[in-house]
């Protein structure tokens, strides 16, 4: 995403303009930790991309280039019913939602132009309304039931907020969980889409009833990831009651 102008209107007021500037001053942008099997091909690749992106070509624009891959990966979803062969329109979602979400603070970064608050702001208020079209969409395919594209949703959910508290008390932003990331999730996401055209719907019996077997796996990759949002929860929490009880004066070292 961009960066943040060092101009402010004049109609805010002297003492409207002290206050942001000292809020852009106080705000740090987190420390990115990109851990994910592709990370170093991937930024290879985005660093060619920015350098041949014409002018007119701006990170908000990549934002909404982001934002229209997420939408047509929910009308893909939704259409399957009509046509197995719409899962492939919704792949083509994902690929653009990639090419967008990826490349648009990438090229902030590459031209120098960012804005921190804004371009934080934004990218990531604008992912998770991607994410809900990506599941809200697959919960009306004929092939996962709502309920657990929305338990995904849910997980998915709990572990941003747990990815943003980290960037708040640690100043670092994890981007990927055990070598995984948003990229690699979005290839795990077309192999499911070409799993289910070629094998095409597939039941199982679970307790005496007829289940699919898609919405299974979409309920444990849920489950996944409420599991890596305790574990990491706890652990974080232990290790920020120490180094808070550490940083307390001797005097003052009373048990909260």
């Amino acid at each position: 995403m961009g960066g943040v102008s060092n101009s402010y209107p004049v109609s805010l007021g002297r003492a409207a303009t002290a206050e942001l500037r000292a809020a852009a001053a106080g705000f740090a942008v987190p420390k990115r930790i990109q851990g994910n099997i592709l990370a170093a091909r991937e930024r290879a690749l985005l660093i060619w991309l920015c350098g041949k992106a014409p002018a007119w070509v701006t990170p908000d624009r990549l934002t909404a280039v982001g934002f229209v891959g997420a939408a047509v990966a929910a009308l893909g979803y939704a259409a399957s019913g009509l046509s197995p062969k719409c899962l492939f329109l919704a792949s083509l979602g994902f690929v653009i939602n990639w090419f967008g979400d990826s490349l648009d603070g990438s090229l902030a970064r590459h031209r120098k132009i960012e804005r921190p608050r804004y371009g934080f702001f934004l990218d990531h208020s604008v992912d998770a309304i991607n994410n809900l079209f990506f599941l809200f969409g697959l919960g009306l395919s004929p092939y996962v039931n709502m309920g657990s594209a929305l338990f995904l949703l849910c997980g998915y959910y709990l572990l941003s907020i747990h990815v943003f508290l980290r960037a708040h008390v640690d100043g670092e932003l994890p981007l990927a969980y055990g070598f995984i990331g948003p990229t690699e999730l979005r290839l795990t996401a077309i192999a499911f889409n070409c799993a289910i055209y070629f094998i095409g719907p597939l039941h199982l019996t679970v307790a005496g009833d007829k289940v699919s077997a898609y919405s299974l796996f979409v309920a444990f990759v849920g489950a996944a990831l409420i599991a890596v949002f305790v574990v990491d929860l706890y652990a974080d929490a232990r290790r920020l009651k120490r180094q808070d009880k550490a940083l307390r004066p001797q005097r003052a070292s009373t048990r909260q």
